[in-house]
């Protein structure tokens, strides 16, 4: 599960669509929706509305003083809708304390 989600997608985009309860990741290029969701869900125990994916075909960039070409990667970007109220602490600033403090306090009332 962990390697479909490859990293969160932090861009001024991105960034904006929070607010609207939507997060981006950068994913594997052969995760299916079903997958995503399931990965996003248990990663970072959130309900899951629904995944829109999009595949950002790779190129070619000419870089250095011999303008070598160098091919880019091909990239799929998934936006995950969450339930109204639930959030992922990482897109937040400070969100990954307040996570860890909010495990801490689940464990401790169920003891």
């Amino acid at each position: 599960m962990n390697s479909i989600l490859i990293k969160p997608l932090v861009t001024e985009k991105s960034m904006n669509d929070v607010s609207k309860g939507k997060y981006s990741f950068v994913v594997a290029k052969d995760a299916s929706k079903a997958h995503i969701k399931a990965a996003v869900k248990a990663q970072f125990n959130v309900t899951v509305v629904s995944v829109a994916t999009s595949v950002q075909k790779g190129k070619t960039q000419r870089v250095g003083i011999r303008r070598t070409e160098v091919d880019k990667s091909t990239v799929k970007k998934a936006t995950v809708q969450l339930k109204k109220g639930d959030k992922i602490g990482i897109f937040e600033p400070g969100g990954e304390e307040e996570e860890k403090k909010e495990k801490k306090e689940k464990k401790e009332t169920k003891k």
